[in-house]
């Protein structure tokens, strides 16, 4: 497959003269358990030491769900550098606290927040199947990005970061019917070629399981005092090559998702991106401190004539299914209902 500016054009005037189309968000707050992290990528700034501070306190947490629910919030995005477990010394800090590890945590604050009234979506680094199905039963959702299946320097200090590890996690991910958000990051090292390989790996997966809900597609933003400070950052036309790729090699019922805080999303949009992923009215991009959000409004001024469309972080198709934990149902059933109210205002 040959994918050239031509293509570009062509594609860019195909969707802009397409009918009306929906450009959906997830209203949500973002809770970084912990930044200490196995992993050492080239290009992350989210990563700090084992010591005094390294986890999020449940009060501070239990602040935040309840902040969250009363702005109308709908969903709790748990994060967390990846198997903090194997830093020395930061099950000290877990177990003081009350919990023998980050998982076993990570499973009562997803409690927390289903009390709260948000629907929980961890995205918790590299699990195992075991690991997998325990978080399982409390997410609506849950989420890995991929990044990339080519192997390159900034993740040679990163073990996580295995192409095969990760395509094995998005894949026991489909046997245990979780809705998955995964994506790549574009930038790091990958060629043109690798982005591709990338996106028919997602598609091949999502055609075994659909399980695949929405792919994003995220640029590298260089960060200073991290390895790949001076690198320069994917043109606003690769972006947008990028997105137009995705939009013909993965399945239609994929969304196709850009982070409307760290690229010119009102240009993206007309590429044919479907989704701005989850949009914070009271927490920070953790991982980009650097970026803010855009608030509702002026994510309404970026689809122009587009129509914005609320959602919740497991979409349609699979509540249709009930592919979640039957303990969801009621949260889920209300907060769709709620929406639809919105909608009818």
């Amino acid at each position: 497959m040959t994918h050239s500016r031509t293509l570009l054009s062509i594609t860019f005037m195909m969707f802009n003269t397409m009918k009306q189309r929906v450009i959906t968000f997830s209203r949500n707050v973002f809770i970084p358990l912990t930044t200490v992290c196995h992993n050492r990528c080239g290009y992350c700034c989210f990563r700090t030491p084992v010591q005094d501070g390294c986890i999020l306190q449940p009060h501070e947490i239990e602040h935040t769900l309840r902040t969250g629910a009363a702005l109308g919030c709908t969903e709790a995005l748990f994060t967390f550098g990846e198997r903090p477990g194997l830093e020395p010394g930061f099950n000290a800090y877990i177990e003081r606290i009350g919990y023998r590890d980050i998982l076993h945590y990570c499973y009562s604050l997803c409690e927390n927040s289903i009390s709260a009234g948000l629907l929980p979506h961890t995205n918790a680094g590299i699990l195992t199947f075991e690991e997998l199905e325990y978080l399982s039963q409390v997410n609506a959702s849950m989420g890995l990005m991929l990044e990339t299946t080519a192997e390159i320097p900034a993740h040679r200090n990163s073990p996580g970061k295995d192409p095969a590890v990760r395509i094995e996690m998005l894949e026991n991910a489909g046997k245990l019917k979780i809705p998955f958000t995964t994506g790549l990051l574009l930038g790091i090292g990958e060629k043109e070629s690798d982005r591709e390989e990338s996106l028919m790996v997602i598609r091949d997966l999502h055609r075994r399981y659909g399980h695949i809900q929405e792919v994003i597609i995220q640029n590298f933003c260089p960060k200073e005092n991290t390895l790949m400070a001076g690198y320069p950052t994917v043109s606003p036309d690769e972006i947008c090559l990028c997105i137009m790729m995705a939009k013909q090699i993965l399945p239609d019922d994929i969304a196709v998702q850009i982070p409307p805080n760290l690229a010119d999303a009102g240009r993206l949009i007309r590429c044919g991106v479907d989704d701005l992923g989850g949009v914070s009215p009271l927490t920070i991009d953790y991982v980009n401190p650097e970026h803010p959000w855009p608030q509702i409004d002026e994510l309404r001024a970026l689809v122009g004539s587009t129509e914005l469309k609320e959602r919740l972080c497991i979409y349609p198709q699979y509540i249709r299914r009930q592919w979640y934990p039957g303990r969801l149902e009621p949260i889920i059933n209300q907060l769709h209902q709620n929406l639809m109210d919105k909608e009818r205002w």
